[in-house]
């Protein structure tokens, strides 16, 4: 979907597609038409933006035939589709019965993660809309803060100069700008805005920036307006926002608490938990470390699980969807537009405690459906209005 800023920046909401499970270009499209065309028809929208998450091998095909990437376009605009950002943060097997640390891998100090990255910035060159005014590619902060060896920051700042040379080159071929955002995550060697501001100032601000994920802004305990103003400082710009909700616990030294967050840790993805008492932040690095008493339980804990962004999970659990909200209010309720993508990505779905989780495929439509709608009466809300222009594109054969 697309809103105009009071500034006359357009604004594309879109959401991921790494919730769904497709390593292959036939996935990809299939997806297209079980997932994010119903999406679309059950918003009621003309028009809907989808965050492509391509794996190493769709990313290898497409790269490869480029008759691939017209027909990947031509199918998103005859189902009412468009892409201006690709979540690059995961390289491959995101819905493997265990992920966990695999997914900061190959980190930035490897050959691999720029040669992905830049292949990536080339795809969506070409699967662009044509009226949009540049494109985005979110990444992982550099790499988990372990092991990073003496002479790896060197090594990975050398691969982010080589990146923001091989962005310009893809703009010169292709005439579309693409950007590359740095996803701070908590137990990362960047995993908030002053590790941010510390190890990514000084890059090309025309090609090179930040991803916030407001999930991960929250479980770090940081302050939407604070952590704006640190990366502006830096020079580091918003190149992409992921609207998603953390999982909180006020108490969670409570029974029922401590059963509630129980039914949360599974066994896929990493769920870092954090507390802040006065003001200082401290953590483990998953929730069953958290659980077994590896964490303060005096102060409330904020879980990195993405939570559905309409719907609080049963008490005594809630989300931080007031901090969302707080984050989207300094980035689109001001004068001028801080961003121009927003992305919701809630990737746990398949993983919700079973009586949460979506039953079917109508369920996840569903379900998607009503963050969407969510986000839409937020960017409402803060003055935005969907254009125009949202009207449903002229279909293109698909070859």
């Amino acid at each position: 979907m697309r809103f105009r800023h009071g500034d006359g920046t357009t604004v594309h909401l879109a959401y991921c597609s790494n919730v769904h499970q497709a390593e292959d270009l036939d996935g990809v499209v299939g997806q297209l038409a079980s997932h994010a065309e119903p999406v679309r028809e059950a918003l009621g929208a003309d028009l809907l933006g989808i965050g492509l998450w391509l794996a190493r091998d769709v990313v290898t095909e497409l790269s490869a035939r480029p008759g691939a990437v017209r027909r990947l376009r031509a199918e998103l605009t005859s189902r009412g589709l468009e892409t201006v950002t690709l979540n690059a943060f995961p390289y491959e097997g995101f819905h493997r019965e265990v992920v966990k640390k695999d997914v900061y891998l190959p980190d930035w100090t490897d050959p691999a993660r720029l040669r992905y990255t830049v292949d990536c910035a080339r795809i969506l060159a070409g699967l662009l809309p044509d009226d949009a005014r540049r494109g985005s590619v979110s990444t992982l902060p550099l790499a988990w803060r372990t092991p990073w060896p003496a002479g790896a920051r060197d090594t990975a700042r050398r691969s982010l100069d080589r990146l923001a040379a091989d962005l310009a080159e893809v703009e010169r071929e292709t005439g579309r700008a693409i950007r590359v955002g740095f996803e701070p995550e908590p137990g990362c060697v960047v995993e908030n805005t002053v590790q941010a501001a510390r190890e990514l100032g000084g890059l090309d601000p025309e090609r090179l920036g930040v991803c916030l994920d407001t999930c991960h802004l929250a479980v770090q305990f940081e302050n939407p307006a604070q952590a704006l103003r640190r990366l502006a400082d830096a020079g580091l710009p918003v190149v992409k926002v992921q609207a998603s909700s953390a999982l909180q616990a006020d108490d969670p030294t409570a029974p029922q608490a401590r059963r509630a967050l129980a039914r949360f840790a599974e066994p896929r993805f990493l769920h870092q938990t954090r507390t802040a008492p006065g003001g200082v932040v401290s953590g483990v690095d998953d929730l069953p470390d958290a659980l077994a008493g590896g964490l303060d339980p005096h102060s409330p804990w904020r879980v990195h699980f993405h939570a559905p962004l309409h719907a609080a999970p049963e008490p005594p659990l809630s989300t931080t969807a007031a901090e969302l909200t707080t984050a989207l209010r300094e980035l689109l309720g001001g004068p001028q537009a801080v961003c121009d993508h927003v992305e919701v990505e809630t990737y746990t779905w398949s993983v919700l405690p079973e009586h949460l989780r979506p039953r079917d495929r109508e369920g996840l439509v569903a379900g998607i459906a009503a963050e969407l709608a969510w986000s839409r009466a937020r960017f409402e809300e803060l003055g935005l209005a969907m254009t125009a222009d949202t009207a449903r594109p002229r279909k293109e054969p698909v070859t």
